[in-house]
């Protein structure tokens, strides 16, 4: 398939999936457009779109987690941060991301103790 053609069919589908969730895509349609092109090319490698930032371990149960959109499984995290991991969705009320901090998975779990 046209690379081109699927990061269209995945931005459309992942809106669906993110949108109730309370998240949009970056405004930073560069950003957007190169992460999206980095899950084609997951995609035909791994067979799923897997997040374009997080390094896979080879324990399909933890692995799944990392489909994008992964928010279902990190929200916690994704709302403390008002952004995923690498940025391709933020918050709704966000208009510039580059302002965002990003949390680490250990600094998120210590501050909740």
């Amino acid at each position: 398939m046209d690379t081109e053609k699927r990061k269209e069919q995945l931005r459309t589908m992942f809106s669906k999936v993110v949108a109730p969730l309370g998240y949009k895509f970056s405004p930073d349609e560069e950003l957007v457009d190169f992460l999206l092109e980095q899950e084609v090319n997951i995609e035909k490698e791994k067979g799923s779109p897997f997040c374009p930032c997080q390094g896979l371990t080879g324990e399909r149960e933890y692995d799944m987690k990392l489909v994008c959109p992964c928010i279902p499984f990190h929200r916690e995290h994704y709302d403390a941060m008002k952004r995923c991991w690498c940025g391709l969705y933020v918050h709704k009320d966000v208009e510039d991301p580059d302002k965002l901090m990003q949390i680490s998975l250990k600094e998120f779990l210590e501050s909740k103790k």
